[in-house]
């Protein structure tokens, strides 16, 4: 039987090896086979191998797995789905119990083994999502443990959070849902980025068959699934890959290059063909059995730059005498053309903190290959401007404007991610300066900015109604504050201006360049005012945008606009209904044949305090 399994593998084995193989999970691990269950580890550094498990009484004197070339194989009639295992590795030295690298499920934490899953039924298969506009990507990114609890505190599981997720997303006006990890990790804290099962679904909220029934209610309202992955780095606990048959297997020899300060974790080695094998073929697990629609890298800077977070040791210098890891760069080049070739409508997206170019390029002409990528300039300048005290805010006027100056080097995503709520940095409300009612009024106009300015969005849950505390990953969002005004109408306001980005053509001109944005004024340093228009791609709809950073409230003032036509208030974040003071402007607004700024036309303006506003035009009017 071993013989038949690797003859029938042969091929596969030998793309594994060289580090071209998409498929790895197809043959490596637990495959259930009706009335029996074959069991593949690759353990080149093995000695001998056992399988115990709940089938053997956790006793593998019987159940010595056969080896060929660098792999083991045992094929046992009594395993059976539901069943729990691991490996006894034998070294020479010591003996290890891992689990398996390759299992599709795991027992709940604490226990560390892994369990017998079948992910053939046919009842139950996700494709994904195709023919999407993406055009706009407004991304909602959760916490699953923590979006919301039964009244225990105790974990929906994914088929139970399938409505409430669904319906909550289609009312808020959000096209994507971003899942923080979900391969299986020991520690809750970690929330899921210092994993030990890449091919296991997390089991603290279910099965994968409970997974499966949450894409296809997702799927079924056009909301794409996007999973946070972490390719760079794994776990240390004894169980997982590390050192996982005696030596470095997953992870370099030299242990300056494996270990991860910044994380307590172990970086993979790229240069190894099996690890761009195991990581690629996991990339593709996730897209091809659960119907995943999207892929966000975490820690892209960690993957490109082999000193990332460590002192700059001669050991991690490349031939070329710098720090960056060209197996690495290869690595995630490989990764972007494989993923784009076998599932061309599911989108790779960076998160890269670094300033390395041509990120959302094609590889051909040099580029990484992502289709986009974080910007985390634009998200750390515009945070540290809406911290100041308005007081100051005229002399950092820049860090509003600036992030304009390279907004079309790449493709971008605007994100407002879990990390700036986490750890000290306040919840986005508390950053705010002032009194509670400048703040949420600061909170609203942020969003007008946000949204109005190139690129696409994402926002971590809570944001979107004023969570007040930080995120913590052990209780439930303060769904209770929505009990009150302030927080019920900051949670319609995010609503409105969500699906007003879905359904306005203005906001699909990201890819247009400049052609599509035009600031109406962007130096009006004094007053801390922005003003500018967005253009759809075939320029006939337009939309402008009016935000002021002060809490000086302002009447007719002029503002200049591209068109000389009518115009009407679509957006005011001043509005009552939003918790604002209500300084709206009604009806009509009439142009006037004068220049303001660049803008041949211009427009009288009540502006609210800490307000941001956005214009439609209406009736083309002739220069009188």
């Amino acid at each position: 039987m071993k013989n038949n399994f690797f003859k029938t593998h042969s091929e596969n084995i030998k793309k594994f090896n060289n580090g071209e193989c998409v498929n790895a999970y197809e043959f490596l691990g637990a495959h259930y086979k009706d009335d029996y269950t074959e069991f593949v580890l690759w353990a080149p550094h093995a000695t001998e191998v056992r399988l115990i498990g709940s089938f053997n009484s956790w006793n593998g004197k019987n159940y010595q797995m056969e080896r060929y070339k660098d792999f083991w194989y045992i094929k046992v009639d009594n395993a059976k789905i539901g069943d729990t295992y691991k490996y006894e590795i034998y070294n020479g030295q010591n003996i290890l119990v891992k689990s398996d690298p390759f299992a599709f499920w795991s027992a709940l934490r604490p226990d560390t083994a892994s369990s017998i899953y079948s992910l053939e039924n046919d009842l139950n298969i996700v494709t994904n999502l195709e023919n999407i506009n993406e055009d706009v990507l407004n991304i909602y990114e959760i916490h699953i443990g923590s979006f919301i609890t039964n009244n225990d505190g105790t974990f929906l599981n994914y088929k139970e959070l399938a409505p409430k997720l669904t319906n909550y997303l289609i009312e808020m006006g959000y096209n994507c849902v971003e899942f923080m990890p979900l391969c299986e990790y020991p520690f809750d804290a970690s929330w899921g980025y210092q994993i030990t099962g890449f091919y296991s679904l997390t089991s603290r909220y279910g099965s994968p068959d409970d997974f499966k029934y949450l894409i296809q209610m997702l799927h079924s309202a056009n909301i794409r699934v996007i999973i946070d992955w972490v390719p760079g780095h794994f776990c240390r606990d004894s169980h997982g890959l590390f050192q996982f048959d005696g030596q470095a297997l997953y992870e370099n020899e030299h242990a300056i290059i494996a270990d991860n300060p910044c994380w307590g974790t172990t970086n993979f080695d790229f240069s190894k063909p099996q690890v761009n094998s195991f990581l690629i073929s996991n990339a593709v697990f996730w897209l091809k059995e659960y119907g995943i629609d999207g892929i966000r890298v975490d820690a892209v800077a960690n993957i490109l730059y082999s000193n990332f977070g460590k002192n700059d040791n001669p050991l991690l210098k490349n031939k070329y005498g710098n720090f960056e890891n060209i197996d690495g760069i290869l690595f995630l080049k490989r990764l972007n053309n494989t993923i784009s070739e076998l599932f061309p409508n599911v989108i790779m997206i960076a998160e890269d903190s670094t300033d390395w170019p041509y990120v959302t390029k094609p590889v051909e002409i040099g580029g990484l290959g992502f289709d986009y990528k974080w910007n985390m300039g634009w998200m750390n300048d515009t945070l540290s401007y809406m911290k100041l005290d308005p007081i100051y805010r005229s002399y950092e006027h820049d860090k509003l404007t600036f992030p304009m100056c390279y907004a079309f080097n790449e493709k971008f995503i605007l994100p407002i991610s879990h990390d700036e709520v986490v750890h000290g940095k306040c919840s986005m409300l508390e950053k705010m300066p002032g009194f509670r009612f400048d703040k949420f009024a600061q909170l609203r106009e942020f969003l007008v900015y946000m949204y109005g300015i190139p690129g696409k969005k994402l926002i971590f849950m809570g944001n979107e109604f004023g969570h007040s505390l930080e995120w913590r990953h052990y209780q439930q969002l303060e769904w209770n504050l929505l009990e009150y005004d302030e927080y019920s109408g900051m949670k319609r306001f995010t609503s409105d201006i969500n699906h007003l980005y879905l359904n306005n053509s203005s906001f699909k001109s990201d890819l247009c360049g400049w052609e599509g944005f035009k600031w109406c004024n962007a130096n009006d340093n004094d007053r801390s005012m922005l003003s500018f228009v967005r253009f759809s791609p075939d320029k006939e709809e337009f939309l402008v945008f009016v935000i002021n950073f002060t809490p000086v409230k302002y009447d007719d003032f002029l503002i200049g606009v591209p068109v000389f036509c009518d115009y009407q208030e679509i957006i005011n974040s001043d509005n009552i209904i939003y918790g604002g003071k209500n300084a709206l402007n009604r009806g009509l607004i009439i142009p006037k044949v004068c220049e303001v700024g660049e803008m041949p036309f211009s427009i009288s303006l009540n502006i609210p305090a800490f307000g941001g506003i956005i214009l439609k035009p209406l009736i083309i009017r002739k220069e009188d």
